[in-house]
C-alpha cells in the first residue's frame, strides 16, 4: 500500500511540472487564406496546452471566436474591406482576360499602388486602436504574454511585439508585398525569381533583366509602405530611434510555409524553418451526401475545382465554358461555386458552397483538382499526390503553379485562353489520361513525407524552443542591422580601391622621379 502511495505521488509531482509548460501567446493574424492556415497551428499549441489570445479587428470578417483561442477585439473604424477586395479581384479577372485596354491597364496598376498603400493604412488602425487605448494596454501587459506569433504580410505584430518587448515569431511566406527570403536570405537574382515574374530557377537573359526589374518595384512597393504607413507607427509608439524595416527582421524564428518540394533551391539562414504543408491534416470521412457522389463515380473517379476563400463566382460566360467541358467528362465533379447557375451545366456536376477540400484530396478516387494555386490548396495537392490544372488569378498564383508545372504535375491555363478553342476541356484531357502528371506528383508527395518530423510538429517545437529560451538571437545573423554599403562590402571595396590608386601613382611618381634623376645625370655627363 504504502509502496502504491509513493508511486502516486512521484507520478502526480511528474504531472505537475508539464502542466507548467504551457506558454502564453499573443496572435497579430492576418485575413483571408492567411487567416486559415494560422488557425492549424494556434489548435495544434492550444491541443498542447499553450495559452492563445488572438488581437482581431472588430470589423474582422474572417477571424471568429472559437474554443481554441481567447479573442481580444480592437475597436476600429476601418480595416480590410471585402467589398474593395471583391472589386479588385475583378477587375484583375477583367484584366486577365484582355477586356481592359492599354491604357487602363497603366491606371490599373498605378491606381493599385495607392489602393495597396491605402489598405495598409486602414489595416494598421488596429495598433493605433490597440495601443492608443489605456485600458487594451493594460490588458496586454497584465497577461504577462511569452512570446508574439504573427503573420508579417501586415506590420501590426511586428510593432505590437516591439512594444511589449517580447520574442517575435513569423508564420510567414510574405513579408508585405514580397517573398521574405529576399527580406532574410542572400537571393542572387540570376536564379532566383521574384514574385510576379513567372518564371523558373532557369532563366534566359531576358528573364533575368524582367526579374531584376521587378525586385526594384517590389522594393520601392516595400518602402513606400514603410515610409508611408509603419514607420509613423514607430515613431508614435516606439520613439523615433526604432527603425521599422530593421524591426521587421529582427524576428527570432521564420516559420516558412513552403519547402524544397515545393519551391526551387535558394539561400537560407540559420533561423528560418521550413513546414511547407503543415496544415495537411490526416482525412476525416466525407459528410454522407459527398461519399455517395463520390461513390457514383465508378471507375472514373472525380474531380474537384475551387478557386480559394475569395473568388465564389467567375464572368458566366466563363463559367458556361468550364460547365460544358466538365458535362463532356465520364469523371464526376465537384465545384465550389455560388455564382449564376451555368447553363450547360451536367448532370456529372455538382455545385457546392463549400466543400471538404482536403478530405476530397485524400480520397482514393480522386484524380485531379482544378485550382487557383493558392499556397495552401498547393501544398494539399502535393501532400495527396492529386495532379493539378491551374487557373491562376492573381498574387502569387501563376507563380505557385509554374513550380508544380517545371515539376511535371500541372498544366497551367489562363482566363483568356481558358474559354477559347476548347482549351479548358483539351487541359482537362491532358492532364487526366497522361498518367506522367499523376506520377509526377506522387513522387513529389513522397519527397514531402520522407521527413524526420511532420512540418507541424516541427513548427510546434520552434514555438516552444523561443518560449523557453526567450527568443533564439544566436540564430540571428547582424546582416538586417547593416546598411546597404556594409551588407555588400562597397565601403571595403572603394577603401580597397583607393589603396590601389594610392600605390600606383606611388609607383608612377617614384618612375618619373627616378627617370627624372637619370635624364640629369646624363646632361651633366655631356
Amino acid at each position: 500500500m504504502r509502496l502504491i502511495c509513493c508511486c502516486s505521488v512521484v507520478f502526480l509531482l511528474h504531472l505537475i511540472p508539464k502542466a507548467c509548460e504551457g506558454g502564453n501567446i499573443l496572435v497579430v493574424p492576418t485575413e483571408g487564406s492567411h487567416w486559415i492556415n494560422m488557425e492549424v497551428l494556434l489548435k495544434a499549441l492550444h491541443s498542447r496546452g499553450h495559452n492563445i489570445t488572438v488581437a482581431r479587428s472588430s470589423k474582422s470578417w474572417f477571424i471568429k471566436e472559437n474554443s481554441s483561442y481567447n479573442t481580444l477585439t480592437v475597436p476600429v473604424e476601418k480595416s480590410l474591406d471585402k467589398k474593395l477586395v471583391t472589386k479588385l479581384l475583378s477587375e484583375f479577372i477583367e484584366f486577365q482576360r484582355g477586356a481592359l485596354p492599354f491604357i487602363s491597364f497603366l491606371h490599373m496598376t498605378v491606381g493599385m499602388v495607392s489602393t495597396l498603400a491605402e489598405v495598409h493604412r486602414d489595416v494598421s488602425e488596429l495598433v493605433s486602436s490597440l495601443l492608443g487605448d489605456p485600458k487594451l494596454v493594460r490588458t496586454l501587459n497584465e497577461s504577462k504574454f511569452d512570446l508574439v506569433l504573427t503573420d508579417p504580410c501586415w506590420g501590426n505584430g511586428v510593432i505590437v511585439a516591439k512594444y511589449l518587448n517580447l520574442p517575435l515569431v513569423y508564420n510567414v511566406r510574405w513579408l508585405i508585398p514580397e517573398d521574405a527570403h529576399f527580406a532574410l536570405a542572400p537571393s542572387p537574382l540570376s536564379y532566383v525569381p521574384v514574385v510576379g515574374t513567372s518564371s523558373t530557377d532557369k532563366m534566359t537573359f531576358f528573364q533575368r533583366v524582367k526579374n531584376v526589374f521587378l525586385y526594384e518595384v517590389t522594393q520601392l512597393q516595400t518602402f513606400t509602405a514603410i515610409r508611408q504607413v509603419y514607420q509613423p507607427l514607430c515613431d508614435k509608439y516606439l520613439g523615433p530611434d526604432h527603425d521599422f524595416d530593421h524591426m521587421m527582421k529582427d524576428a527570432d524564428i521564420w516559420l516558412m510555409r513552403t519547402d524544397f518540394v515545393f519551391d526551387f533551391p535558394r539561400p537560407t539562414m540559420p533561423n528560418v524553418v521550413y513546414m511547407g504543408g503543415f496544415h495537411c491534416k490526416d482525412p476525416e470521412p466525407l459528410p454522407e451526401h459527398l461519399e455517395e457522389f463520390v461513390q457514383s463515380s465508378g471507375e472514373h473517379g472525380f474531380i474537384i475545382m475551387s478557386l480559394g476563400s475569395f473568388v465564389s463566382q467567375l464572368p458566366d460566360d466563363v463559367a458556361d465554358e468550364v460547365a460544358a467541358a466538365f458535362a463532356k467528362l465520364p469523371q464526376k465533379v465537384i465545384w465550389t461555386y455560388k455564382g449564376n447557375r451555368p447553363t450547360t451545366l451536367g448532370n456529372n456536376t455538382l455545385l457546392v458552397d463549400w466543400m471538404p477540400q482536403k478530405d476530397l484530396l485524400a480520397h482514393p478516387k480522386i484524380k485531379l483538382f482544378v485550382a487557383h494555386g493558392g499556397t495552401n490548396g498547393v501544398q494539399e495537392a502535393i501532400c495527396h499526390g492529386v495532379p493539378v490544372v491551374g487557373l491562376p488569378l492573381f498574387f502569387d498564383q501563376y507563380d505557385n503553379l509554374i513550380r508544380l508545372e517545371d515539376r511535371g504535375g500541372a498544366k497551367i491555363l489562363s482566363l483568356s485562353t481558358a474559354d477559347k478553342d476548347d482549351n479548358f476541356f483539351k487541359t482537362l484531357q491532358e492532364v487526366l489520361n497522361e498518367p506522367s502528371y499523376r506520377t509526377n506528383m506522387q513522387r513529389l508527395s513522397r519527397l514531402h513525407r520522407d521527413q524526420p518530423m511532420k512540418p507541424i510538429d516541427t513548427a510546434l517545437f520552434w514555438i516552444e524552443f523561443v518560449m523557453r529560451h526567450k527568443g533564439a538571437a544566436h540564430l540571428k545573423a547582424q546582416s538586417y542591422k547593416m546598411p546597404w554599403y556594409i551588407y555588400h562590402s562597397v565601403d571595403v571595396v572603394l577603401f580597397l580601391t583607393a589603396v590601389a590608386l594610392l600605390v600606383v601613382f606611388t609607383l608612377i611618381l617614384f618612375i618619373r622621379c627616378f627617370c627624372s634623376a637619370v635624364c640629369r645625370r646624363k646632361v651633366k655627363r655631356e
